[in-house]
């Protein structure tokens, strides 16, 4: 148990950069610590709870090992707590010796094209958002009545879009997606999905696995032009390759030769294409793309050659940005907190003493899941080597920790680690109503804190 000599540290964000943060807080023996997470929502593990595909059941196995660091002694989850509205920096650093934020990064990068803005083009975000039940975002949000929709990236998120719009209601029953949401996607219009990519399948961000799922719905065919993913094994580019874009090129190559099997829906999978018009008056009505190649000089140019897609929505996922944080050093140009080595800089270059960030909000949006855990160390130890300097600004007016005292008399209703489970307890009841899996996700703000009995 921690003392009261303990190093205190509040981190901001309870998702895997968080947790993990509070992991390597709690592992090592240099220091004694006491580790507040802290979180807007009143449920802990962020991207994994509200990022991670409904029917990616074994990534979100990875909550299993986050739940072991929050039931650790010296940790506590204090949710429904908003940064800079209920409690701000200066809040924190009277309260506590160091602040890590790992806030993420929660916005779509957008494709600055003429009609983005319509209603029926959106962010991934958003429709991942919706799939996964994140409160804030309305079940009505979408209702899928076109026929035809395009998604623009080349990443895992672009995949796991596509691969929810393909599939049935009936292969994602068992799955912990909310009911309302399933039933939309029960009603849904959709035949026919075009993933479009900027670049060729080599330079595709995608992995191997997200890839070979799209190969393995039952509810939908894949068609990919044999022509783009025509590459010479003794080219450059071939032998520049890493042995992840061959595999993922390998798999493209026995898509192309199969024929069609005539599932409901089809999977249009393009290389070598740009959207460059959203197209329509008052809501997405099509898409002009361009075809694209590598110049001489390695960049991705037009070719002038253009043609319309019949879509009636447009989904972007080229990416993710972080977002600035209230009083928080920001860098817009690489949209993260700057620092060195995990430590927050000022506007002087020189580090904000107490303050530190891990995550994607540090180093951008790169990296899988358990990338987070050795970024997380690396800050932990730079933390940890800044002690003596940290307990010294304590002797300099910190208070005694009291983050409870200082959100009851604002009068913030917060939840802990047990309200959690008591959350996680009514999704698994639903679920037993429901005749579905093993949980189905409370989606709304008041079915959250309903199931613990405030109104």
């Amino acid at each position: 148990m921690s003392s009261p000599d303990s190093l205190r540290v509040a981190v901001i964000g309870s998702g895997p950069a968080g947790i993990y943060t509070a992991d390597a807080l709690t592992r090592q023996s240099r220091e004694t610590v006491a580790v507040d997470v802290i979180d807007r929502l009143p449920t802990p593990y962020g991207l994994v709870r509200y990022g991670v595909a409904p029917d990616h059941t074994k990534i979100k196995g990875v909550a299993r090992t986050l739940r072991q660091v929050l039931e650790h002694p010296d940790v506590r989850f204090i949710g429904g707590v908003r940064f800079g509205r209920d409690v701000t920096v200066d809040d924190l650093n009277r309260v506590y010796d160091a602040v890590v934020y790992a806030t993420g990064a929660s916005v779509d990068r957008k494709l600055g094209i003429p009609g983005e803005d319509l209603p029926g083009s959106v962010a991934a975000t958003d429709f991942v958002n919706w799939y996964c039940g994140h409160p804030d975002t309305d079940v009505q949000r979408f209702l899928l009545d076109t026929e035809e929709i395009a998604v623009v990236g080349a990443g895992n998120v672009a995949l796991d879009v596509v691969r929810v719009l393909a599939k049935s209601a009936d292969e994602l029953r068992h799955t912990d997606i909310p009911q309302p949401v399933l039933e939309v996607l029960a009603a849904s219009k959709v035949q026919r999905i075009h993933l479009l990519a900027r670049r060729g399948p080599l330079q595709a961000k995608f992995t191997a696995p997200e890839l070979r799922d799209l190969g393995e719905l039952a509810n939908a065919d894949i068609t990919v032009r044999p022509e783009q993913i025509d590459i010479d094994p003794a080219s450059e580019a071939m032998l520049s390759a890493a042995r992840a874009a061959r595999t993922n090129l390998k798999i493209l190559t026995s898509w192309a030769r199969q024929e069609p099997a005539g599932r409901p829906r089809q999977i249009d999978l393009r290389f070598w294409v740009r959207p460059i018009e959203i197209l329509g008056r008052e809501s997405v009505a099509g898409l002009r793309v361009e075809r694209t190649e590598l110049g001489a000089d390695g960049r991705l140019t037009g070719t002038g050659e253009e043609e319309v897609l019949d879509v009636g929505m447009v989904f972007r996922s080229i990416g993710y940005m972080g977002v600035p944080l209230p009083d928080v050093p920001f860098d817009e140009s690489t949209r993260t907190v700057p620092h060195a080595d995990g430590r927050v800089l000022g506007p002087d270059g020189a580090a904000l003493p107490g303050q530190y960030v891990a995550g994607w909000i540090k180093r951008g949006a790169t990296g899988v899941i358990g990338t987070n855990k050795s970024d997380a160390a690396a800050t932990v130890r730079g933390l940890l080597d800044d002690a003596p300097v940290l307990r010294e600004r304590r002797g300099e007016g910190a208070e005694e920790p009291s983050i409870d005292r200082l959100l009851g008399e604002r009068g913030v209703t917060f939840t802990d680690y047990g309200d959690w489970l008591t959350i996680d307890a009514a999704e698994a009841e639903r679920a037993a109503d429901l005749g579905r899996g093993e949980r189905v996700k409370l989606h709304r703000w008041d079915e959250l804190y309903g199931a613990l009995g405030h109104s």
